[in-house]
């Protein structure tokens, strides 16, 4: 079973890591940014998005950042005492199919329904119609992204 890690946003203007779930962005932890003096410094976000309800995600304040980590970890135990594995999957399709239609971009290539028969080419070189976009990307770009 994975772990919950942090890794420092480094083009945030303050402190700001973001927690993952092996691969999973599960959430952030930063200092929060124009709030009145005597307001909690810390704030906290849990959850991920395709992968289950927003109203599922928690939120919070902290004083010290060790409390803002405590108050997640404990918020992530019920997060996940919730989620499937197919959470998780919804979560990495979203991914990939986002960095796929970038790559498709960058590399000049159009998407399927940006013509107008509604037929393109991939990068990779394979044919592409509308329908068949998700299960290409599952299929050939899903460890990839």
């Amino acid at each position: 079973m994975p772990t919950l890690t942090r890794r420092r946003d480094l083009e945030a203007a303050d402190e700001c890591w973001h927690v993952y779930y092996g691969d999973v962005r599960a959430g952030t932890i930063a200092k929060r940014i124009g709030i009145p003096p005597g307001e909690d410094p810390w704030g906290w976000s849990c959850g991920f998005y395709p992968g289950c309800h927003p109203r599922e995600h928690t939120v919070g304040t902290a004083a010290t950042f060790d409390q803002a980590r405590a108050d997640f970890e404990e918020a992530w135990r019920v997060f996940l005492s919730h989620r499937t594995e197919a959470d998780f999957q919804e979560w990495r399709a979203h991914r990939a199919f986002t960095a796929w239609k970038y790559r498709m971009w960058d590399t000049g290539y159009r998407l399927p329904t940006q013509s107008t028969d509604g037929r393109s080419k991939c990068f990779c070189g394979a044919g592409l119609t509308i329908g068949g976009v998700p299960d290409h990307v599952r299929s050939v770009h899903l460890e990839t992204a």
